[in-house]
């Protein structure tokens, strides 16, 4: 199979029509299509701290549902906005405030399409991405080896959020494992959750999450050729929200 995967966006949409765009895809239909027949795969966290997630839900709703040419996998930021659009009590911070402000500013017909589409997306959406003959893996935040194939609680946990240890940064984010650097399967790993500056390859796992919304860049990884692409992005650059690996 031919696929490119895209790094978290965040509502980043100026930078997913110049990173596709830059891909080759074509975008006359309104939504980005291949000329050649590649496919989109995304890895999550289509939405929040960008300023267009409304944008970016509208389209990969129509490339995985309607169009059925592209692949989704839900993020932590998904499952978040999933349970918002439910009803559940949630806390509307750490980007989600600005999904909801966008939402909220918007009429009441065009909120109940947008919530249907967002909802329709994330509950046909797998857990995590088994593609090519499970070749290749598609996880938010990753996945173990002997975790392939499960679907559990702590399975959940893991690709939504990372190896977490249950202990607090001073910012008050969640402490991590490095679990990439103990991965030693057959299958390649494709995430993102954890902004980096540049892709980290290791032991045949690719994080692309390269903070397009904290004005690093957007990267996709086109698969089997291996080839990363990336574009700049327009946001204000934070240096504090890019992960360092020793």
């Amino acid at each position: 199979m031919e696929i490119d995967m895209i790094g978290d966006i965040h509502g980043c949409f100026k930078e997913f029509k110049e990173l596709t765009t830059k891909l080759g895809y074509d975008w006359e239909r309104g939504y980005p299509l291949h000329p050649e027949k590649r496919v989109l795969g995304f890895v999550g966290d289509l939405t929040d701290r960008g300023p267009e997630s409304l944008k970016v839900i509208d389209i990969v709703w129509r490339l995985v549902i309607e169009q059925q040419k592209a692949y989704y996998t839900p993020g932590n930021h998904c499952n978040k906005l999933y349970r918002f659009f439910l009803g559940n009590r949630v806390q509307v911070a750490h980007g989600l405030e600005t999904t909801v402000a966008e939402y909220e500013s918007i009429n009441q017909s065009a909120q109940s399409s947008i919530r249907k589409k967002f909802m329709e997306l994330y509950e046909k959406a797998p857990l995590y991405l088994v593609l090519d003959e499970k070749r290749l893996i598609v996880a938010h935040a990753g996945i173990k080896k002997d975790m392939i194939g499960q679907f559990g609680s702590k399975v959940k946990t893991f690709v939504l959020y990372g190896d977490i240890t249950g202990e607090k940064h001073p910012d008050g984010s969640p402490v991590r494992r490095d679990w990439a650097k103990t991965y030693h399967g057959d299958a390649c790993i494709v995430y993102g959750h954890t902004p980096v500056k540049e892709p980290r390859m290791i032991n045949h796992t690719y994080n692309i999450d390269t903070g397009a919304v904290f004005g690093g860049k957007l990267t996709a990884l086109r698969y089997p050729e291996m080839e990363i692409v990336s574009v700049e992005s327009t946001m204000p650059y934070v240096a504090e929200k890019f992960k360092h690996f020793d």
